[in-house]
């Protein structure tokens, strides 16, 4: 072996040791070597190897560990990697958590759904209709028992008291500013976890203070027990189980393996002379996976455990998921303890794995460091790149049918190819920087600027990372505010009036319900009904003069074209018909027409509280009655699709800050290369400001740039998805500004580390031989 080839390698990494000649170094048996440089694997070696067995392969094993403490960069590469195992292993326990989860909500939902049956065999009477508590939806279950000793439904511990209603904790938390422990009857109390799919649920059993009339009414069930798949309450709005995973895997659990492949080539270089080395003395694939195996065990180790301890919680208690809100079953994971444990292992062992087989020694001794391109950025990708532009500002023109297809390819492709474009860039002012640096003497700008315009990747990555977390936390936030334009309007409808008008339908409205309805109103508040005309696009409000004249209308005897000036009776002609006519009417008369119109409150002077009054009179009078604000429907059906919005917010997050953890890894890899290159310069220039101005050109500037693109194009982008390609959508300022500001003092403060780190690496530098 030659000189060159042992002062390759740092006496960190094999440290000194006496040993028995059952444990001396295998020796390489000379032989003429081919063009690629590097000899193959002897026999003697092979021989050799075979005789000592499990002491060779303890032996390389306690040299990995020995070099994963001692090497330079060592707590980069351990933190790297502990890091990259706690995202793996917290995807795969998110995946095992989601399974039990999904089989929990399962088996409570099929535990309480009605068994259907004639009279005859009839238990008890069953009836499901619907509620909202702000503007989250919920199921009010009617129950009625016909048979003294019949089981209660799951999660009730007896059966209701006629007047009387059971509220899951959920919707009793949520609902206590509209007085929702009492809009149904007396409270009961509230239902048991074995009777909701999830501790988050919002469920109502409600039994009415009187018969209902069952024989005549098709909406009542009669039931024989409780027992089968019935979708209600939450499970109305479930997903199905690979709904579930197939967000988790794309945008967590793709960040995390790739969290994890950078972590394994951190520290490439030293491992590259190790491998080099070993392959010189004759060693096999197998013993450098024994080398490395012993480096990353203790690293992978530990954030394995880490991940572990952060799922103890979730064992012990209902962990809330921000911002989702829902409340993971203790009770769920705590059953799936085998599966936890089963998913922990098969992560460290896939981490493990991914380890060494990324690190593969090539026959010319260099194949973990990352590639690059040699010379230049291949053309396609910036055609490709203008290709996704193209795409998405010709997304509007396309049919409706493929427009929103034809967006997101774009977009992808442009988010994938848009570094490459900034690479360019970055290398064509690096190079303008060392031109500039060389005429004026500036050596920290040269240096800087030769770097830069270097064909490497480490700060590319984290300007990748800074990309596309820019576009996905602008996208997210677009994308969460959409509305939708019937939701738009009634969300404008509510700021307008609010409660000044609200809605009250049932199939139940009798002349007397809605005479008892209007005495129990308060002083200011009328009952109006409504009968529209579709081919003239009239609609007639009809009421007693009172309530008329408090909507600034005449009282006319017969129906008459009306205007006023009152907000109320403007949206009820956007939402009923545009041209309002009015006419008096006797409350009796109005109490018969209402099966055939719809039924208003109008209130002079709206406050709050006003809604749940109203609510609570009425659901004393009628059971299952609905009473909601002008377009109520719309933008409960918006929230809801703003609430599975945040699953995706949540992953996306997630992943967001493991592909900026994976930048900022690449560029701390860069770091640690910068301070071992710019410590011999304090020998050159007697000053320590070339550190600063290296950082400056070098890290800080080409991010800059990154982030000034990445701004652009995503102002651009962002403003294109609201006015053309999703209406209804709004763009935050503020959230993008903040996002902006944030991956700008990120490259501020990169490049003021590289200055730090080198100026401390030059106080402890010394010549070597290497």
């Amino acid at each position: 072996m030659s000189t060159d080839a042992q002062n390759s390698v740092p006496g960190a990494d094999f440290p000194e040791r006496e040993q028995t000649p059952s444990q001396s170094r295998i020796p390489a048996q000379p032989h003429t070597s081919r063009q690629s440089g590097a000899p193959r694997p002897t026999r003697t070696a092979a021989a050799i190897a075979g005789r000592t067995g499990g002491r060779l392969s303890g032996q390389l094993i306690r040299m990995g560990l020995a070099a994963g403490r001692g090497t330079p960069g060592d707590r980069l590469r351990f933190w790297s990697l502990c890091a990259a195992a706690l995202a793996v292993a917290v995807v795969a326990l998110a995946g095992v958590a989601a399974v039990a989860t999904h089989d929990g909500r399962d088996a409570r939902n099929t535990a309480r759904g009605p068994l259907l049956s004639d009279r005859q065999h009839a238990v008890a009477l069953w009836r499901e209709a619907f509620d909202a508590v702000g503007e989250v939806q919920h199921s009010v279950i009617y129950v009625e028992p016909l048979r003294p000793g019949a089981a209660s439904p799951p999660g009730l511990s007896r059966w209701l008291a006629p007047g009387e209603a059971m509220l899951s904790p959920e919707l009793v938390r949520d609902g206590q500013d509209e007085g929702i422990t009492s809009r149904y009857g007396r409270f009961g109390g509230t239902i048991a976890k074995s009777g909701l799919v999830s501790p988050s649920e919002r469920l109502a059993y409600v039994r009415v203070a009187h018969d209902p009339p069952v024989t005549q009414d098709d909406s009542w069930w009669f039931v024989r027990g409780f027992g089968q798949d019935y979708p209600m309450g939450e499970a109305l709005n479930g997903r199905t189980l690979s709904e579930a995973l197939r967000p988790l895997g794309a945008l967590t659990g793709v960040p995390a393996l790739a969290l994890l492949v950078l972590a394994a080539r951190v520290g490439s270089r030293t491992r590259d002379r190790r491998g080099g080395l070993l392959q010189a003395l004759g060693g096999t694939w197998w013993h450098r996976a024994l080398v490395n195996l012993g480096e990353a065990v203790l690293p992978l180790a530990a954030g394995t455990a880490l991940a572990a301890l952060v799922l103890l919680p979730a064992f012990v208690t209902d962990v809330r998921l921000p911002p989702t809100g829902y409340l993971l079953d203790s009770g769920d994971l705590r059953s799936a303890w085998p599966r936890f444990a089963l998913a922990l292992l098969l992560s460290f062992a896939g981490c493990l794995a991914a380890v060494i087989l990324l690190h593969r020694v090539g026959r010319d001794g260099t194949a973990t460091r990352p590639r690059s391109f040699s010379s230049q950025v291949p053309r396609w990708r910036l055609v490709g790149c203008g290709v996704g532009v193209a795409a998405i500002a010709c997304s509007q023109y396309a049919g409706e049918s493929v427009d929103l297809a034809v967006f997101a390819g774009g977009t992808v492709v442009m988010w994938v190819l848009l570094p490459s474009v900034t690479a360019v860039a970055s290398r064509e002012l690096g190079k303008k920087f060392a031109v500039r640096g060389f005429r004026a003497g500036r050596a920290g700008q040269l240096i800087g600027g030769r770097w830069t315009a270097a064909p490497t990747r480490a700060c590319e990555a984290c300007a990748t990372a800074m990309i596309i977390g820019l576009g996905l936390v602008c996208q997210l936030e677009a994308g969460n505010s959409r509305l939708g334009d019937k939701a738009a309007v009634a969300q404008a409808s509510q700021a307008r009036v609010g409660a000044g008008v609200l809605s009250v339908q049932s199939r139940y409205l009798t002349p007397p319900a809605i005479e008892g309805l209007a005495r129990a109103l308060p002083a200011d508040s009328h009952i109006v009904s409504l009968q529209t005309d579709q081919p003239t696009e009239s609609v007639l409000i009809q009421g007693s003069c009172a309530a008329l004249r408090s909507l600034a209308l005449p009282c006319p005897e017969a129906p008459e074209a009306v205007r006023s000036g009152d907000p109320r009776v403007a949206e009820i002609a956007n939402w009923f018909g545009r041209n309002p006519h009015a006419q008096v009417a006797d409350p009796a008369k109005l109490g018969a027409d209402a099966f055939q119109g719809t039924l208003l409150v109008v209130t002079e002077h709206p406050r709050p509280g006003l809604q749940a009054a109203v609510e609570r009179a009425a659901y004393a009078r009628v059971p299952g009655i609905t009473v909601e604000t002008l377009g109520e429907t719309w933008t409960v059906g918006a929230a809801e699709k703003a609430r599975l919005g945040n699953w995706v917010l949540l992953f996306g997050s997630t992943g967001l800050a493991l592909l900026l953890l994976a930048g900022s890894l690449g560029v701390a890899a860069e770091l640690v290369r910068v301070r071992s290159a710019l410590a011999p310069t304090a020998v050159l220039t007697g000053s320590d400001r070339i550190y600063r101005s290296v950082a400056l050109w070098h890290l800080t500037v080409p991010l800059l740039i990154s982030t000034a693109v990445a701004a652009v194009v995503t102002a651009w982008h962002s403003l294109f998805f609201t006015t053309a390609a999703q209406e209804g959508a709004t763009f935050s300022w503020g959230v993008f500004w903040a996002a902006v500001a944030t991956c700008a003092l990120l490259s501020v403060l990169i490049g003021a580390l590289g200055a730090r780190t080198a100026t401390r690496a030059a106080a402890h530098w010394r010549p070597t031989a290497d």
